[in-house]
């Protein structure tokens, strides 16, 4: 093959994707989530993790078929991406140190509040108001506890990782809200085109679901509160959709450049041809109404792939369910795509598996690959009031046949970070 085939359109090396592994509500490994997933089969329902009396919300997508060591967010945050990336260093066919560069995308640290209340009951009294920090110190100092401390560290899943898989250099964490997972990706598709390595990780992972994290989106009013049934609550798209239902999950990409893919003979799952990113200072949590920065972003990807938009062929959606995003997400595309957007098939995983948060670009790109090799399409559920102000075909309720060759994936996050992935089957 001439080297020129191995040279994207600007002539960087082309990146393929040679493993994947991924964990939802749905339950672990590729095989069994995509066979719910075209099923149509929700992961969502109640939560019995924590109490839920007196919270409006009282479901979610958690993962809770993982043994972990202390039932916090690191411990269950690095258990699934441990998971995912051993299914997927398996399916790349990769074994022994991985030597690339990791790109993880992980929640916000913060204890949990059994946590800050144990600490805080066997802290010293107070000696004058404002003294809380000190005091912890000195219950720290006390006795260690070496769980509290590692829940603590933001960066710790990404270290316990490159230790584990052997990857090179210092590994990145990162927290760009929704767009987590989409930016990890992004990450390792750039340190391959500058030629930095022949392969990267990237992992997203997310097991922060807790009670903290519900009142907090209850307080913003994103969340759900349709509980009865769970599995009916998440409906993006539709007139009655109310909020989004928070998940917990994780996926690894392996991503190698072709070139280096093909000489050890790695199977090909797919082509990285195209990521975009914008952000803007709108709001701390909400979107742009005008839609400028995901217009702006959906553009970014496709001129980074060297794409026209005549050429995607289906769109995973970001999807949330919540009334304002789903009415932003619809007038971008619809910037970008024109009349044709209504006749591109569309879906948004979010209505099965609920949304993954930091973990849901990378949960979505593995979809949107398997959606590409399989001819599949998986649909939106819950889809039984059409919102009419939105003008989608949004693959309602079942799956369907139908080959794309190229798919856009879009994750817009609070904060105004927004990022869009552009893939493709093999080149011929």
């Amino acid at each position: 093959m001439k080297d020129s085939a191995y040279k994207d359109h600007l002539g960087r090396p082309i990146v393929a994707v040679t493993g994947v592994g991924i964990i939802t509500s749905l339950g672990q490994g590729l095989k069994d989530n995509w066979a719910s997933l075209t099923s149509g089969k929700s992961g969502i329902h109640d939560i019995n993790r924590f109490p839920t009396d007196g919270l409006s919300t009282r479901i979610a997508g958690t993962v809770d078929f993982i043994d972990v060591p202390a039932d916090n967010a690191v411990e269950r945050s690095y258990a699934f991406a441990r998971e995912t990336t051993i299914e997927a260093l398996a399916d790349a066919d990769i074994s022994g140190d991985f030597n690339g560069p990791l790109f993880l995308a992980a929640p916000p640290i913060e204890p949990e509040w059994n946590a800050r209340f144990e600490l805080a009951d066997r802290s010293p009294p107070a000696a004058h108001p404002g003294d809380a920090y000190e005091r912890f110190l000195a219950a720290m100092r006390q006795r260690t506890d070496p769980a509290f401390h590692e829940a603590a560290l933001f960066g710790a899943i990404s270290e316990r990782l490159a230790d584990r898989f052997g990857t090179r250099g210092l590994p990145v964490t990162l927290s760009t809200a929704c767009a987590s997972g989409a930016t990890a990706i992004q990450l390792g598709i750039e340190a391959i085109r500058q030629g930095r390595t022949n392969r990267a990780l990237a992992v997203a992972t997310d097991g922060s679901v807790s009670a903290e994290a519900l009142i907090r989106f209850s307080l913003l009013s994103a969340l759900s509160t349709q509980n009865d049934p769970p599995t009916k609550a998440s409906k993006p798209f539709s007139k009655d959709r109310d909020g989004f239902v928070i998940a917990e999950g994780a996926a690894t990409l392996v991503l190698e450049s072709l070139e280096s893919a093909i000489a050890r003979g790695a199977k090909i799952l797919g082509i990285m041809k195209g990521a975009g990113e914008k952000a803007d200072s709108f709001h701390r949590t909400r979107s742009s109404p005008d839609g400028g920065p995901a217009i702006a972003t959906i553009r970014a990807a496709l001129a980074d792939a060297g794409m026209n938009e005549d050429s995607i062929g289906y769109i995973n959606a970001h999807g949330t369910s919540t009334p304002e995003n789903d009415k932003m997400e619809y007038a971008s595309m619809l910037a970008v795509f024109g009349e044709r957007l209504a006749s591109i098939p569309l879906s948004s995983n979010k209505s099965m598996i609920g949304h993954t948060l930091t973990a849901a670009g990378a949960v979505e790109a593995v979809f949107s690959l398997q959606t590409m090799l399989t001819g599949t399409l998986p649909p939106t559920i819950n889809y039984n009031t059409p919102d009419p102000t939105i003008v989608l075909d949004v693959v309602p309720n079942k799956k369907r046949d139908g080959q794309a060759n190229a798919v856009l994936s879009n994750s817009f996050g609070f904060g105004g970070q927004n990022a869009s992935l552009v893939m493709a089957l093999e080149p011929a």
